[in-house]
């Protein structure tokens, strides 16, 4: 799909996709609601900076989930504790990654790539 097209799973779980929007109005509700979420399942990054096809995002909100130990998120070589700690930062000009951990870890990242201002994920399932 295009940039105007939602992606086949918000379809298929609305209410999970709903559910992860309100979470981020619920954990940071003076910030401006992203377009974006990644969610992913013991995914562990080695040291990076976001790229995309735009020249830049906003900055990102992520929180860690699950039954699991170690797992920091590290920027710029300090180390955060995103376990149920949600924190933001700017993926696209800093550096991040993971640290080892055990058991099931999930991060729920949200963020609104360039061109993509003012649209919100929480109401995609009005357009």
């Amino acid at each position: 799909g295009g940039i105007n097209k939602e992606p086949k799973a918000n379809k298929m779980f609305p209410e999970l996709v709903r559910a992860a929007f309100e979470l981020e109005i619920e954990l940071f509700p003076h910030r401006e609601p992203s377009s974006t979420i990644a969610i992913n399942r013991n995914s562990q990054f080695r040291p990076h900076t976001d790229s995309g096809a735009g020249a830049g995002q906003s900055t990102s909100l992520i929180v860690g989930l699950g039954n699991y130990s170690g797992g920091e998120l590290m920027v710029e070589g300090a180390k955060h504790d995103i376990r149920y700690n949600a924190i933001e930062f700017n993926g696209w000009k800093q550096r991040h990654w993971t640290m080892p951990f055990k058991g099931e870890r999930y991060s729920l990242v949200w963020f609104t790539p360039k061109g993509c201002e003012g649209m919100r994920g929480i109401d995609l399932d009005e357009m």
